[in-house]
């Protein structure tokens, strides 16, 4: 088997596939939060290897479907079996049902991006992706999990709301910002962005990943807030909704 350039990347989507399955494992001996983190962790090796593909110049359709097929299991299968081990699973067939619908809703999510997908840099992605949902819920869980009391009443009353709340926002059409390219080009065509990411890589680094979750709830409330601020932006000015309509039907986005 000839070997190229285009390994470097897929070894990254590889150890992401594979935090995701060390997280079930950790999950089924109930340490929850080092199961968290190491959903955390394939979130890193997930965002590496798209810097890996361009830096080696070496995306392609397999890697694409490979990183799909990782994020299945890292962001779908892993944190639904997290939180119906951790509480949901005191619901009976409804936990059941909602503690799958990160898994479920997340693959939905990951097929439509697939099938939309025109050239592999992409200014904004439609819905809210999945690692930025399986972020969040770990996230949470590490803010108020306690090893050997669990998950506080309040928190754990919840935990279902926010599931469903997310698996919904990731087969929406709200508009998320992907992560700037660490490029000349990708620093000069969104400055702003970068410098509001190295901000929050930094928090996070620094807090020891405490900010972690007030940074992701931002990030999740972008979507509907963007959404709304368009919304009356149209009703002021009908004529760059007909424009902005146009465009779109000139592209296909993630």
């Amino acid at each position: 088997m000839r070997i190229t350039r285009a390994v470097v990347p897929s070894l990254f989507t590889t150890l992401n596939m594979f935090c995701g399955f060390l997280s079930i494992i950790y999950t089924t001996r109930n340490d929850i939060e080092f199961a968290a983190w190491l959903i955390i962790i394939a979130a890193i090796f997930d965002s590496l290897d798209g810097l890996m593909a361009r830096l080696t110049k070496s995306s392609s359709d397999f890697g694409v479907e490979l990183d799909s097929l990782a994020d299945v299991v890292s962001f779908g299968v892993a944190p639904s079996f997290l939180i119906y081990q951790l509480h949901l699973s005191t619901l009976g067939t409804l936990g059941i049902m909602i503690s799958s619908m990160p898994m479920v809703f997340g693959a939905m999510r990951l097929a439509r991006f697939n099938v939309q997908l025109v050239g592999y840099d992409k200014d904004y992605f439609r819905g809210l992706p999945i690692p930025a949902t399986a972020i969040m819920l770990t996230s949470f869980i590490l803010t108020y999990h306690r090893e050997g009391a669990g998950l506080p009443q309040l928190s754990a009353t919840m935990l279902a709301p926010i599931v469903i709340l997310l698996s919904l926002l990731m087969v929406s059409s709200f508009k998320y910002d992907t992560a700037p390219k660490f490029s000349r080009r990708g620093i000069a065509l969104h400055p702003w962005r970068f410098a509001f990411s190295m901000l929050a890589l930094s928090a996070m680094i620094s807090s020891g990943g405490k900010a972690i979750f007030p940074i992701f709830i931002l990030y999740v409330a972008t979507g509907p807030l963007r959404f709304f601020v368009q919304a009356v932006r149209n009703l002021l000015h009908p004529a760059e909704k007909r424009e902005a309509e146009e465009r779109d039907m000139t592209s296909i986005d993630a």
